[in-house]
């Protein structure tokens, strides 16, 4: 097998590693703001005797590195995700989905809330894999930049679909095709995340927000404007603000957006750019409007009025979650039955009412309403076709492009 060498993090993208691991995405806590509202375990339909017909068969593994597959005798799946990222009853210790997916296979799920940081848990992992070792690991949650990375190194096993009969029918063509990963032949997402505008009806004080041009042009708003220090979601919301298409970008585009924002940042327009936590900042008022992330504004909502979010015309950026199974996995077929479950629609009901982002399956709206009707007709959560047009994904980057990307957003931040 060939050789790879690790991506190497320059300083501006060690800068920016320790801004998501302090503020940003990476330090969210998924569910501090929102009460839980499934109230219980469903009681999740039959897994029963999987029918694959209509569903090929994965060929010869291409890229990952397969192991002996113990699933048969050890009916055991070790999963690694983000805290707070899973439904849980009152007392914390159970999970509802889980329990079920166990009570019905006789797979025990070894649940491990490991994951804190993209870079932080490549860094743990890859030494193993670049080794040709097992990671201890069957099934694991890394968002979509580091997804791709994963996949461009061969550090992950290609699925097979016939073990997928759900995810392959229920996925939502929104996340269907990736240039990372076209016809999710190494993974399927765990949840979306939605890039909006939000704002505070009282900040604003009667001024209309309708657009990314309005935060950056707008005099009224001067020092009351915040971005996210998430490149991919400034950059591309910029970006669709003006005219690109962050699928397709050039270099000129990029520097075109970065001299935007760097105009806005000097004339005082943008006050700060911040992680998770301008949360705080547009619940107080201190920003009347700010580029943030959905799930968030979903959790601000239940217990702030003033709160609101905006679709912009010219659309939002959406990125994901996506559950892979590493090279030498152990119990593969295990962890494929466990990516299926959640396309069931009842369990994805569960853990859409539960943590309030963005369901990749499709078909979960009147299931996620016997649960909480207010979450299945929350755009944010279940987008409808109109919503899900509007969404765009920012291109994946070769390791030159997100050398020299992430310099420049490090200047423009201050980082």
């Amino acid at each position: 097998m060939k050789q790879y060498e690790p991506d190497r993090l320059t300083p501006a993208e060690a800068a920016a590693v320790r801004r998501s691991f302090r503020n940003g995405r990476a330090a969210m806590t998924r569910r501090s703001l929102l009460r839980a509202s499934a109230g219980g375990a469903l009681a999740v339909g039959g897994l029963g005797a999987l029918s694959a017909c209509g569903i090929p068969a994965a060929g010869k593994t291409q890229g990952g590195v397969s192991a002996d597959d113990h699933s048969a005798k050890e009916k055991v799946v070790d999963f690694s995700n983000w805290p707070e990222y899973i439904d849980t009853d009152d007392s914390g210790k159970h999970r509802p989905t889980l329990d079920a997916f166990g009570k019905r296979t006789g797979i025990q799920v070894k649940y491990t809330e490991d994951i804190n940081d993209n870079d932080e848990f490549f860094g743990k992992i890859q030494p193993q894999l670049a080794a040709g070792q097992a990671t201890g690991r069957d099934l694991v949650v890394l968002t979509d930049w580091l997804a791709a990375r994963m996949i461009r190194l061969g550090y992950v096993q290609k699925l097979d679909a016939s073990h997928l009969p759900h995810a392959f029918a229920n996925l939502s063509d929104q996340f269907r095709a990736p240039d990372w990963d076209p016809g999710r032949a190494y993974s399927y997402p765990w949840q979306g995340i939605s890039t909006v505008i939000a704002y505070n009806k009282k900040a604003l004080d009667g001024i209309e927000v309708k657009s990314v041009s309005d935060l950056l042009d707008n005099p009224k708003l001067k020092g009351r404007v915040g971005f996210l220090t998430e490149m991919r979601d400034s950059v591309g919301m910029t970006m669709l603000d003006m005219g690109k298409d962050p699928a397709k970008f050039t270099d000129d585009d990029y520097d075109a957006v970065i001299a935007r924002l760097q105009k806005a940042v000097d004339n005082g327009q943008i006050r700060r750019f911040t992680g998770n936590d301008y949360t705080s900042d547009l619940s107080k008022g201190d920003f009347a409007a700010c580029v943030a992330w959905a799930g968030d504004i979903v959790q601000l909502q239940a217990d702030s009025p003033d709160v609101g979010y905006v679709i912009p015309d010219s659309g939002y950026m959406t990125s994901t979650d996506n559950m892979l199974i590493p090279n030498k996995a152990r119990h593969k077929t295990n962890a494929e039955r466990l990516i299926d479950y959640y396309y069931e629609l009842e369990p994805a009901a569960e853990l859409a009412a539960y943590i309030n982002y963005v369901s990749p399956v499709a078909g979960v709206k009147p299931y996620l309403a016997k649960i909480d009707k207010s979450a299945a007709d929350n755009p944010l959560i279940v987008p409808d076709k109109a919503m899900q047009a509007k969404s765009h994904a920012f291109r994946s980057l070769s390791s030159k492009e997100e050398t020299a990307y992430q310099q420049k957003f490090a200047k423009l931040t201050g980082a």
